[in-house]
């Protein structure tokens, strides 16, 4: 049987990553292309603020193609559902009929994704649905995955966070009331190494900032 042909939604942090690994190891997908979204005003990957030249770095090291959507500072969900579906419909008529997402256990953005599809007649993968996200962060380390938190939010974190390796000391550092995987958005990530990788994504690690609310690492190419 053909596998069939998907996309995947690329933030270029753990939890897509995990995906990634996930849909490659699935006999039934083939993960044709990468889908990150970009805010035009900083060049830089939408929530993520990584770097436009890391990403592409990124995207060849996994050896996949990536494709770009653009979206403007603050843009309402209408302008970031209509330069979607722009996106998707024209992977839809090379034949893409699935998604798949990094998502873990946020059911209004699982709703939201799965709505969205259903007008295309395409359909979300979830691979990492409600898995216990302490297994899951400690897997990424296990398994040989390299990150550094890019972004972090002051009401969950402080500014100490930003900036470190995404490690077992980070996970342990971590309070309670933080998710290990940020799934609530506490903090993002950027993978610059891992078993899909052809090889680690050199970087140095730049100023942090305070930005719309924001702590954001600004990671560099070395």
């Amino acid at each position: 049987m053909p596998r069939t042909n998907a996309i995947l939604s690329w933030s270029g942090g753990k939890d897509s990553s995990l995906a990634l690994q996930e849909a490659s190891e699935s006999p039934d997908l083939e993960v044709v292309s990468l889908l990150t979204t970009l805010t035009r005003d900083f060049n830089r990957v939408s929530m993520h603020g990584v770097r436009r030249t890391l990403l592409h770095i990124q995207a060849r090291n996994l050896r996949l193609p990536l494709d770009e959507v653009w979206i403007g500072k603050g843009a309402s969900n209408d302008e970031y559902s209509s330069a979607m579906r722009e996106a998707m419909l024209k992977h839809r008529a090379r034949g893409v009929r699935c998604v798949v997402f990094g998502d873990i256990f946020l059911e209004d953005i699982r709703r939201f994704r799965e709505d969205e599809l259903s007008k295309m007649a395409m359909e979300g993968v979830f691979p990492l649905w409600m898995k216990d996200t302490t297994r899951l962060a400690t897997r990424f380390v296990k398994d040989g995955f390299k990150a550094v938190v890019c972004t972090v939010d002051p009401k969950a974190l402080n500014e100490s966070y930003c900036g470190r390796e995404f490690d077992e000391s980070f996970i342990s550092d971590l309070p309670p009331s933080v998710d290990p995987c940020g799934e609530n958005g506490e903090f993002h990530t950027f993978v610059y190494d891992g078993p899909m990788f052809e090889k680690e994504v050199p970087i140095r690690k730049g100023e942090i900032v305070l930005r719309d609310g924001f702590y954001f690492a600004d990671i560099l190419p070395r």
